[in-house]
């Protein structure tokens, strides 16, 4: 082509089109020519037409609007967030058929779609009586767990659903099978906790401490006690984080569980030396009590007792002929010995309580003892101590009775564990009631003392005198009168006729706007 242009390059004029590209390329230095590979568009409007780059294009020939876009990465989020809840095709199937139900086949798009996609994953769970806990579920769409539920109630409304009930016992297994702190622990002290868990969590239904609560930190109390009497080291702080759940309120869980197992401690001889602090020593004769008192029907209660622990016999008889408690109880020693004891030989004895708690000291010293030559490497069941065997604490858990079992609420509520508590909100609320009572009594006093301070009586029986509302001479006498906020709203109300009943509600902002603020605007 010696009439083309020149090359930019060398200059010569033999450039040539490319077959492939269509690119001009000089064929003596073999240099590509820039911007030689424009075409003008002629003809107008009829001519033709250009390639042109649109969104919502991929690839040559393929174009996608918007509405197509926007369902397809709405299904690709619903892909992503199903595959890390670990749905099975057919649960994946039913969340896709609820979202689509809902949005009319429009999806959308926004901050709110994952949010609702978790709402429909969640309530579709629990349909399935799936304990998934609703904190995992927020995890894993990194919402907050009060802005998914709302979704989720929003959902539960419009679809017209009634779910059922969060089954707390159910909650529990998912969360020790799942737990990642249990991994390396064996399958027969999974089991075993699994068992012993199960009965205390029902324990606590029966006495509504999961009653308007949150089931999880109910959850992780339980299972921070299970494995800290089965040896296993478990921080409670590790465990809410496992879970999704606030430590302090796991905390308060099992400090609740504690005062409970004390409380049902005080029925055992030396129950009344068992505190907070040292249950856990003796949380393997408390629980034990407590399912043999759970398997015995009415009228058996002292065969529950006699079965707690250990052997009468091996304890008394072994313990009391020591020197070490002979010393004004050698007559206990005279008794004629029966081949077994029973509480009922207990009682003809009347042995003290200062002997039986010293007897008991004593032993869960030898038994601790015992347990770490058995941990050490002594592989016996028991442990000869003093010519008797006592059973180690490896023996104490039988799991015979049912509330190792996943019972009906009907059915747990019959159950006898050894206590009958009233729901920790209802004698919270009665507490505050007689607290708010003890305030409006105050106040009324108060009040009459400047109304009619003549006519004041004091609580002693004595009149209040004139010398003890002026100053005497130079001395001035300071009266401390512990008062807050309460003290004053109450004051208000009462100065305002407001009816005492409804004070001691305590719905002290309903009332100021009723009787004080809406006198005022008057």
């Amino acid at each position: 082509m010696e009439g083309s242009r020149p090359c930019k390059n060398c200059g010569s004029r033999t450039l040539e089109s490319d077959n492939d590209t269509g690119s001009l390329v000089c064929s003596s230095c073999g240099v590509v020519q820039d911007f030689d590979n424009y075409q003008a568009q002629l003809g107008g409007i009829s001519g033709p037409t250009g390639t042109y780059i649109r969104v919502g294009t991929a690839g040559s020939g393929t174009n996608y609007s918007y509405k197509e876009t926007k369902i397809y990465k709405a299904q690709k989020l619903m892909e992503d967030l199903l595959f890390r809840l670990e749905f099975s095709p057919a649960m994946s199937s039913e969340v896709k058929a609820m979202v689509e139900r809902i949005t009319e086949g429009e999806y959308g798009q926004g901050d709110w779609l994952p949010i609702f996609i978790g709402a429909c994953a969640y309530v579709v769970m629990r349909k399935n009586n799936d304990t998934v806990p609703i904190t995992q579920v927020a995890a894993v769409v990194g919402c907050d767990v009060h802005e998914l539920g709302r979704m989720v109630g929003r959902v539960v409304e419009f679809l017209g659903l009634k779910l059922p009930e969060f089954d707390v016992v159910d909650a529990y297994k998912r969360a020790i099978r799942t737990c990642p702190s249990f991994i390396d622990v064996s399958r027969d002290k999974v089991k075993t906790m699994l068992r012993q868990g199960v009965f205390l969590v029902q324990c606590l239904v029966k006495w509504f401490v999961t009653t308007g609560r949150r089931p999880l930190p109910v959850v992780a109390a339980v299972i921070v006690f299970v494995a800290q009497l089965n040896g296993i080291d478990l921080q409670i702080g590790d465990l809410a984080n496992e879970l999704h759940v606030a430590v302090s309120t796991c905390r308060l869980r099992y400090k609740e569980l504690l005062e409970r197992l004390v409380e049902v401690a005080q029925a055992l001889p030396w129950g009344k030396d068992i505190t907070v602090k040292n249950v856990m020593k003796n949380a393997p004769f408390v629980i034990q009590y407590m399912e043999m008192k759970s398997m015995c029907k009415g009228g058996k209660e002292r065969d529950s007792l006699q079965m707690v622990g250990v052997d009468m016999d091996v304890l008394v008889d072994d313990c009391l002929r020591r020197d070490d408690y002979t010393d004004g109880h050698s007559h206990y020693l005279e008794a004629e010995q029966s081949p077994g004891w029973s509480v009922e030989d207990l009682e003809k004895l009347k042995i003290s309580h200062e002997c039986l708690s010293a007897i008991y000291s004593k032993f869960v010293d030898e038994v601790s003892e015992n347990q770490s030559i058995v941990e050490s490497g002594v592989n016996s069941r028991r442990i000869r101590k003093g010519g008797d065997e006592f059973h180690t604490s490896f023996e104490w858990w039988k799991g015979n009775s049912d509330m190792s079992k996943k019972l009906f609420l009907k059915q747990i509520l019959d159950k006898d564990v050894g206590l009958e508590a009233m729901p920790p909100s209802f004698v919270n609320g009665r507490l505050a009631c007689q607290k708010r009572r003890a305030k409006i009594e105050a106040a009324k006093l108060r009040i009459k003392t400047i109304m009619n301070p003549w006519d004041v009586v004091l609580s002693d029986g004595g009149s209040l005198s004139l010398s003890k509302c002026v100053n005497v001479g130079k001395k001035r006498r300071k009266m401390q009168v512990d008062m807050d906020w309460e003290d004053f709203v109450i004051e208000t109300l009462l100065l305002h006729k407001v009816n005492e009943e409804e004070i001691e509600k305590g719905y002290y902002n309903t009332l100021l706007d009723l009787h004080v603020f809406d006198s005022w605007g008057m």
